[in-house]
């Protein structure tokens, strides 16, 4: 009976990598997977494999491009749905939007103080621009 019981939770485990594909952080498992074995995918603040099975309520921590998150996990899923399906898996923590808004706010601020120009500098304005830098 306890080979029976202990086969009925594993096959209801779902691993990391791919709940992570299934909530939509990741396109692909193999790209889930690859952030796990990087180290920008933590669950309960420890570095963990693929393969781990994770559980209803847990903490994970991941980096989508230059973003943090920090989520608890509401729901389990193995197959990969719509979106509005994808976001009720989790629940983003306040700390972690509030950290994600300031940083938002802090590259908008930086674009503002350090403009691009409108167009690349013909001929004549390069040549002012290394005599200026020549001085």
């Amino acid at each position: 009976m306890a080979k029976s019981t202990a086969n009925a939770t594993q096959s209801n485990a779902i691993r990391l990598d791919k709940w992570l594909w299934a909530a939509r952080f990741y396109k692909t498992r193999a790209i889930a997977k690859d952030m796990i074995q990087g180290g920008k995918v933590t669950y309960q603040d420890q570095r963990s494999r693929p393969s781990k099975a994770v559980e209803i309520g847990a903490k994970v921590k991941l980096r989508q491009g230059n973003e943090n998150k920090e989520v608890v996990i509401l729901a389990l899923s193995g197959q990969r749905g719509p979106a509005p399906v994808a976001q009720a898996l989790y629940q983003e923590t306040i700390a972690s939007i509030e950290l994600r808004d300031k940083n938002a706010e802090l590259r908008r601020l930086h674009v503002l103080d350090n403009p691009h120009p409108e167009r690349r500098p013909d001929k004549k304005q390069r040549r002012k621009i290394i005599q200026f830098k020549a001085q």
